[in-house]
């Protein structure tokens, strides 16, 4: 091997390295500091600068990793098999398995404040899902039409976040709030 490959692969596993700790420790400890990161991680702090300059930048790769998760889930939950709403279901239990292992870094990136446009971005692989099983869901008939598609994407991703808050926040049970995500969810696609 040459030594720039073995650079570039030193330099994959720092970064997975990297990714792997910020994720862990700001589940437990969502203001650690960059230098905490880096001791998890078993790499010096000028590294985590080298591959993320700053905690903003971390902070959304974690997210981008904790978006892929959830997409692989979803999509493990085969999307196209049975009926749109069973579908609807099993993507909502998907994500909710995976952003339950998470809860603390959750909170986080939901306080986090980004721009509409990264907001819109950093939900798309999601949305994408979500937008596939409402028109499926349409073409059988098992949902209305009466309301835009990409609206009920909106909502549906809305009312998974006020969920979400709503149980971390402790005003409603975790079951009780993935009940009523599930039920208002049916009722605004217009459920059969």
């Amino acid at each position: 091997m040459s030594p720039t490959r073995n650079r570039r692969a030193d330099a994959r596993r720092s970064r997975a390295a990297i990714l792997d700790a910020a994720t862990q420790v700001l589940n437990v400890e969502p203001d650690a500091g960059m230098e905490t990161i880096a001791c998890a991680a078993g790499v010096t702090r000028p590294t985590v600068y080298a591959h993320f300059p700053s905690r903003e930048r971390l902070l959304l790769a974690v997210v981008e990793r904790i978006t892929h998760e959830v997409v692989v889930a979803m999509d493990a939950a085969d999307l196209d098999a049975g009926p749109a709403v069973d579908a609807l279901m099993r993507m909502l239990d998907a994500g909710a398995q995976v952003t339950g292992r998470y809860p603390v870094l959750v909170q986080l990136i939901s306080a986090h404040t980004v721009p509409p446009e990264a907001d819109h971005d950093r939900h798309a692989p999601v949305a994408d899902r979500i937008r596939r099983v409402i028109q499926r869901g349409r073409q059988s008939g098992e949902f209305d039409d009466r309301l835009p598609v990409d609206w009920l994407v909106a909502a549906t991703i809305s009312l998974g976040h006020v969920a979400s808050e709503e149980a971390d926040a402790g005003r409603v049970p975790a079951k009780a709030a993935q009940d009523a995500l599930r039920l208002s969810l049916l009722r605004i696609l217009g459920a059969t």
